[in-house]
């Protein structure tokens, strides 16, 4: 295991047993995930069959999904490989404020990834260059399983450099790299229309209402629900919409394609012609930091 490699690299105990129990439980729901994630679209596609829903356009989306992944795979391998074992821990190795390691302290930095990841969402959304990548998740026009598989090669770079505070602040790196998987793995299930709204669990966590929300291209809808596990921060700060009827799915100006190449650069592209047209150094410097959509004055 990683903790293991880690260890004797560094040579010091940063592979306790209760590290290793916490990185075993992660990598258990990581691959549990994988297969229910398989089983799950299967049963979704039935539906459709079922429900005469299965047309061209929904399969073609589905492979374009999958496909997305492949990509993003290999980059996150890459990036954490450079970043996760090398940088994390070499900060880790030698801080002095090192928080000991317990279930406990698992169980909070977990909580504590769950609200960097709306964070991290939250700017995704909100800052053009990192929208390039996070684009590429939105541009989906169907809602089933294999939308959480749709990500840019760009979100682990994304994804470890807003985790690093957590490191600075003592945190056993394989928490936090067990906080960012537990994270993934939840938002598989909420993938998918076959789900209504749960009830008293709308008030914590996200779910399939929620998230359908979030990927809404209704005016009401964009840029809500920012959660992963917990909905509780989009409460905390107003960032929360209810579902009150089925979205309509994908970008305010959809890409139409289903080529996984240009799913992945299409934003990227729109950018460079926006940065392009801008007049002054400082307006195409805003293009990159300000919204989506923002134009200059």
């Amino acid at each position: 295991m990683l903790s293991d490699f880690i260890q004797d690299l560094y040579g010091n105990p940063i592979a306790s047993e209760t590290v290793k129990f916490i990185e075993s439980f992660g990598l258990d729901v990581y691959n549990w995930t994988l297969v229910l994630g398989i089983l799950l679209l299967g049963t979704e596609l039935l539906n459709s069959t079922f429900t005469r829903r299965l047309k061209k356009v929904r399969l073609l989306e589905t492979g374009s999904n999958i496909l997305t992944q492949v990509p993003y795979y290999f980059s996150e391998l890459l990036v954490f490989g450079l970043i996760v074992s090398n940088v994390y821990f070499q900060i880790y190795n030698v801080i002095p404020w090192k928080i000991p390691d317990s279930i406990g302290i698992a169980i909070l930095v977990i909580v504590l990834a769950d609200l960097t990841y709306y964070v991290e969402h939250f700017s995704l959304h909100k800052v053009r260059l990192l929208w390039t990548a996070h684009s590429v998740h939105h541009s989906s026009t169907i809602m089933n399983t294999s939308t959480a598989f749709r990500f840019s090669f760009l979100d682990p770079i994304f994804s470890g450099l807003f985790h690093l505070p957590l490191v600075l602040m003592g945190f056993n790196p394989i928490f936090i790299f067990v906080g960012e998987i537990l994270v993934q793995a939840y938002q598989f299930w909420i993938h998918n229309e076959m789900v209504g709204r749960l009830g008293p669990l709308e008030h914590v966590l996200n779910t399939p209402a929620a998230h359908r929300v979030h990927h809404g291209t209704e005016r009401k809808y964009i840029d809500k629900n920012f959660g992963g596990i917990l909905i509780i921060w989009d409460r905390i700060f107003g960032t929360y919409q209810q579902e009150e009827e089925l979205p309509t799915y994908g970008l305010t100006e959809q890409i139409n394609t289903y080529n996984p190449v240009k799913i992945q650069i299409a934003e990227m592209i729109e950018l460079g012609k926006d940065v392009r047209k801008a007049g002054t150094a400082k307006d195409k410097f805003k293009m990159f930091i300000k919204p989506p959509g923002w134009t200059p004055t």
